[in-house]
């Protein structure tokens, strides 16, 4: 599924019906509520990050692909603010969670789990840079954390970065993610373009 920014990927205490899980249910079992086909939750994407999220059809697909989750290809285009000395690289820090949620990069390996960031440049102007980036460890916020802490923050993120008055959104996008059938254990890669929104600022 190719999910859209503000969408929830399942529900809340607030939200029940307005998420992609439930979405995604609905089209399977054709409008047939008694129909007991229905989709497997397999990993999350922010609410206001879009992009490719992988669903399973059975549980045993889902237990295969949440063990082999971490050593999937995950890669996300970002818009960040600035333009970066160098036009590609590998950051890398450990990362750990305050008492507020907040994930923020430690010193000591022992109080922090390592994440790696790989990112290029793809299009730079004055004020924004679009990036395409290598997912190498899946820690929380990640992307997030790590261009905030190197001073060029995602923007539209009001957690890590500035208000940004002006922009729609948070400028995080799932491009791609490939997987292995839990079957056939055939490759499969399911990829989405840059979306426009991010084009149009970077030109802007």
């Amino acid at each position: 599924m190719n999910k859209k920014s503000g969408l929830l990927t399942v529900s809340t205490d607030k939200v029940r019906e307005n998420t992609a899980y439930y979405f995604l249910n609905t089209y399977v079992r054709k409008g047939n509520q008694k129909s007991r086909n229905r989709v497997f939750i397999v990993h999350r994407l922010d609410r206001d990050s879009s992009g490719v999220i992988v669903f399973a059809k059975n549980e045993n697909a889902k237990r295969y692909l949440q063990k082999e989750w971490h050593g999937f290809k995950k890669k996300y285009y970002a818009v960040v603010h600035g333009t970066l000395p160098k036009k590609e690289g590998v950051i890398t820090s450990y990362l750990a969670e305050n008492r507020a949620h907040k994930m923020y990069s430690v010193d000591d390996p022992e109080k922090g789990k390592l994440s790696k960031t790989g990112f290029k440049v793809l299009r730079e102007s004055k004020k924004y840079s679009l990036l395409e980036i290598d997912l190498l460890t899946g820690r929380k916020n990640q992307i997030r954390v790590h261009f905030s802490e190197k001073g060029y923050p995602v923007a539209g993120d009001k957690m890590y970065g500035e208000k940004d008055k002006g922009i729609k959104r948070l400028t995080l996008h799932a491009a791609s993610i490939t997987i292995l059938h839990p079957d056939t254990k055939e490759k499969m890669t399911f990829e989405t373009n840059v979306p426009r929104y991010f084009e149009s600022l970077v030109n802007s």
